[in-house]
């Protein structure tokens, strides 16, 4: 089952209906995020659908949709500025705030990192500002356009250009609103916390525009270096180290636990929920605990690595708990346990009396569990401890008679 996605229409700007999506986790959302694309992208770039779908297996609702004259949306791309963009990223929150919940977390690829920190001091309920490879001046995109191409525009009113080996019609009134269109007092009395993040190799906007745009903000303000990355983040690992790193920054600001729904109580702390996330990443899981929520998936040689294994899941669940059992135990003893550290291992292997090497009852199942002590211990001490090792809840539960139900249960209805 993929996470869940509605999609949207809204009126933009200028008039003109605009389409998008909305990628939500299962239950309450951790915070609504908005992810406004470049230049010239679509809401369905790889950057941005890798970037919110990372975004959604770690609790967040993310929306991100086509600006005026882009992809599914209405209008015409020649008749949009810098101006209407900002007002469709505004647009599009107070879309939110009626039907969901306004976006606390704005997030800016290229130019549409320019109109998030634009758009922010327009949308209150923003907390947190990200922007990765995005221009310090709106005027960098006319870097892009020929002179003789501005030429004719001036001339003509607009003309027909190729950007990113695409055709676009570009107005007069474009040029002359990114001329006017400087953020410095935006950036200087955002009031949100700000992230810039870009690549020293970017060959569309160069680095030097995310120092310019850090030493404008206030704190607190964070930079991230992309090292490596390109424009676009086409990388998909690039795109997965944003996200990662998104959803661990925007935790100090945002809150860090997923609140339950307010028609539904708390889940009791035994209980465990495990959502398919993304058709994209046929693997990934994510995990809800207690509150916490992190991600799971498969190793990279079979198209996973968003998140620890099934089995290292496991034998981090072993892990967790021998050592807590270890310091409950020395702390009630009182004993000099300084540092205690649990290195655990997982392999099949094949009983030596079994009569038929493809016999499934011949495997056997072993935890290879190695525990290091630190601290003035005496050898009876660390026997002791060792002996309570063996009485850890996990392991007990682990080497006991353990019985599996499973049922089915219908899809809850939206």
């Amino acid at each position: 089952m993929n996470a869940p996605v509605d999609k949207v229409v809204f009126t933009g700007a200028g008039g003109d209906l605009l389409a998008g999506r909305l990628d939500r986790p299962a239950g309450r959302p951790r915070a609504f995020a908005h992810f406004a694309h470049c230049f010239t992208c679509g809401k369905d770039i790889a950057a941005a659908s890798r970037i919110s779908s990372g975004l959604v297996r770690a609790g967040f609702a993310v929306l991100r949709f086509d600006f005026t004259g882009i992809g599914s949306s209405e209008g015409e791309f020649a008749n949009t500025t810098f101006t209407s963009r900002v007002g469709d990223l505004v647009a599009a929150a107070a879309m939110l705030r009626r039907d969901h919940e306004a976006p606390s977390l704005l997030i800016g690829h290229s130019l549409g990192g320019a109109a998030v920190l634009a758009a922010a001091p327009r949308i209150p309920e923003v907390m947190a500002v990200a922007t990765i490879a995005a221009p310090s001046d709106p005027q960098h995109v006319a870097g892009l356009i020929s002179a003789e191409e501005r030429r004719i525009i001036e001339r003509d009113g607009e003309a027909e250009i190729t950007l990113a080996g695409r055709p676009f019609r570009i107005g007069r009134e474009f040029l002359h609103d990114i001329a006017a269109s400087a953020l410095g007092t935006a950036v200087e009395g955002l009031g949100a916390a700000l992230i810039v993040m870009h690549s020293p190799v970017d060959a569309i906007v160069d680095v030097d525009h995310a120092w310019r745009i850090y030493e404008m903000a206030r704190h607190p303000k964070s930079f991230v270096s992309l090292d490596g990355a390109d424009h676009l983040l086409s990388d998909r690992a690039d795109a997965t180290y944003v996200a990662d790193v998104l959803a661990a920054w925007s935790t100090r600001y945002l809150g860090g636990k997923r609140e339950p729904p307010r028609d539904q109580e708390p889940l009791p702390e035994s209980v465990v929920v495990v959502d398919e996330q993304d058709a994209e990443v046929p693997y990934a899981q994510r995990i809800s605990a207690g509150g916490h929520v992190f991600a799971a998936d498969e190793p990279a040689g079979v198209g996973g690595d968003t998140g620890p294994t099934p089995y290292a899941l496991l034998l981090a669940g072993l892990g967790a708990c021998t050592s807590m059992t270890l310091r409950m135990y020395a702390r009630h003893k009182d004993l000099p346990l300084e540092r205690i550290r649990v290195t655990l291992g997982h392999e099949r292997t094949h009983a030596d009396d079994c009569a038929r090497p493809d016999d499934d009852p011949c495997a056997i199942e072993t935890i290879e569990r190695r525990i290091e002590l630190a601290g003035d211990l005496t050898d009876d001490q660390r026997q002791a401890l060792l002996r309570i090792a063996e009485r850890c809840p996990v392991h007990r539960t682990l080497a006991g008679d353990i019985r599996v139900s499973t049922t089915l249960a219908e899809w809850p209805a939206r």
